[in-house]
């Protein structure tokens, strides 16, 4: 964590707000913390803010602020103690590493000398954070991944992964939300969509949520895949501190 933010222009009309270096829970406790700050002041002119695993993007509309201005105007906010945006959810994410969607758990064996149960052990047993929403349209990066899965991303990007692929690749996990070369690993799938433009409810997790992945065959798959074609979350839920 870096000893105070640092605000970085980003064009005539968006300031970036960065907390540390690193992806770290502390640091993005409080990426959300100014997030939620902000949308309880409502300030004149700032229109949209974008949390990210270290940092958060503020845009404005230059004709109301100057960047100077908010800088001025975020260096003396308190943002600790404002409340949070919204409670905080645990979702159950199926997931799916029969063949073929585990792509590239043969390669990932290979890579990390892990045989492929030891693989999906770790990845299903593990709980993330939902760090940010990026990259691409519903592209879910996760905080959490187990030391023991830890890969470089490729040196060159492979084939187009599916929708819902679930991917690893430097110390991250990741649910893709649409086909498109990548240089991370996929080792499954989850028929879950968390991002759907057709639906009320756009993106499934909120930032900062809790997440954690259910194995299931190839049959409930194919079944929750349907379901989730019809709007259907297809994932289960709960508020955290709930009993």
């Amino acid at each position: 964590m870096l000893p105070k933010p640092r605000y970085l222009p980003a064009g005539e009309s968006a300031l970036v707000v960065e907390f540390g270096d690193t992806v770290d829970p502390k640091i993005h406790d409080q990426v959300l913390a100014l997030d939620a700050a902000l949308q309880h002041a409502k300030w004149e002119g700032v229109s949209e803010t974008v949390p990210t695993c270290r940092s958060l993007m503020i845009h404005f509309d230059p004709r109301r602020l100057t960047t100077e201005a908010l800088a001025d105007a975020l260096a003396g906010l308190d943002y600790a103690a404002a409340p949070p945006l919204r409670r905080q959810q645990r979702w159950h994410i199926p997931a799916c590493y029969d063949a073929p969607h585990g792509e590239d758990i043969a390669e990932v064996e290979t890579l990390l000398g892990l045989p492929r149960a030891r693989i999906i052990d770790l990845h299903e047993g593990a709980r993330y954070r939902v760090y940010m929403y990026g990259f691409a349209p519903g592209f879910t990066f996760l905080g959490g991944l187990s030391p023991e899965l830890m890969i470089p991303r490729r040196a060159a990007p492979r084939a187009p992964v599916p929708p819902g692929s679930l991917l690893i690749a430097g110390g991250q996990a990741l649910i893709a939300s649409c086909a498109m070369p990548t240089g991370w690993y996929g080792i499954g799938r989850t028929p879950v969509k968390m991002f759907d433009p057709r639906r009320e409810r756009v993106f499934l997790a909120g930032i900062g949520d809790e997440l954690c992945f259910e194995r299931i065959d190839f049959a409930a798959f194919d079944a929750m895949s349907t379901a989730a074609e019809a709007g259907e979350f297809c994932a289960r839920h709960e508020y955290l501190g709930e009993t």
